[in-house]
């Protein structure tokens, strides 16, 4: 099983913490640094203020050298198609062919009211992501000297160029992910390289993973084409006395953390995943929320990372 990083850094890290954590993941042998998209804490300060995604992973992109980077999830809402499949490819250039897009409905309401962007009910972020997907990879996937045209119920393109073209070819990853039964499988079966179920527990995402694999053969499309992973929260600690200050860290009890995440002694991490493994994940993402922590990182590279590879 591959082993990725994930920040949450609205929670409070500048881009100097997060060049730090994607640096530590790519010494330690981690596949990759991913990081939500928001713009507003979940709880707390949040100081010292949000950082852009896409930015920020320019700016990691000509500061690491093999770390694949990427987001889970960008939301529809923030940006435009056209400019968004612009942002990526110039990342992906910048990285040698790093970048990974994940993109999703959003779903953080005060957010949106917070910085001014429109939140549209359930329905339409769906039809929206739906064309935003189509055009996207429209884009990536159209040939040099050919231009690429769309019109939809809220984008339409005209004669684009499709420049600038990503170095990965046909196109970089894009993920897909959340619980849905029915648009989100079939949406992953159309689009997706990869198809993530988050903080969910392994009977569920066991389940999860068997609507998408129907959604790709009730489409046609071979289901093992997908890569299929999973994200939990990781609490790791040598002992108890150590499990128990890093999940304080975070403002979680040790008990909720063992249940619902990635929590307990490396042997413990070790097993969880196996479950995960054994359940059709072929990658974890590990949501680390003390970006200051590591030690951490440290631990399971050493102890967790080579027991599960």
């Amino acid at each position: 099983m591959q082993l990725r990083i994930f920040t949450e850094p609205q929670q409070g890290a500048g881009y100097d913490t997060l060049l730090s954590v994607a640096r530590a993941a790519e010494e330690l042998g981690f596949d990759a640094f991913f990081r939500s998209d928001h713009y507003l804490s979940m709880g707390g300060p949040g100081l010292p203020g949000p950082t852009d995604a896409w930015v920020t992973l320019a700016g990691l992109a000509r500061e690491t050298a093999r770390i694949r980077l990427g987001t889970l999830m960008s939301p529809v809402t923030f940006r435009l198609p056209g400019p968004l499949a612009i942002s990526v490819a110039q990342v992906d250039q910048m990285s040698g062919g790093r970048a990974e897009l994940g993109l999703g409905t959003g779903w953080f309401d005060a957010e949106h009211t917070a910085y001014g962007i429109p939140f549209p009910p359930v329905a339409e972020r769906f039809g929206r992501l739906e064309e935003q997907l189509e055009i996207i990879t429209g884009l990536w996937g159209t040939g040099d000297g050919s231009t690429f045209s769309f019109s939809g119920s809220y984008y339409t393109l005209s004669d684009s160029p499709a420049l600038p073209k990503p170095a990965q070819r046909p196109r970089p990853p894009v993920l897909i992910g959340g619980a849905g039964p029915h648009r989100t499988p079939r949406l992953a079966a159309r689009f997706a390289d990869e198809y993530n179920i988050p903080f969910a527990a392994v009977e569920a995402s066991a389940a999860a993973f068997t609507r998408v694999r129907e959604a790709c053969e009730k489409a046609g499309r071979d289901p093992a084409s997908l890569v299929y992973s999973a994200a939990q929260t990781v609490c790791c600690g040598r002992d108890e006395a150590e499990l128990a200050r890093r999940a304080e860290a975070i403002g979680y009890q040790v008990d909720d953390l063992r249940r619902d995440g990635l929590a307990g002694s490396p042997a413990e991490v070790v097993d969880k995943l196996g479950r995960f493994a054994a359940a059709g994940a072929t990658r974890a993402y590990l949501q680390v929320l003390d970006l200051h922590d590591l030690d951490h990182l440290e631990l399971i590279a050493a102890e967790v990372a080579p027991q599960v590879r």
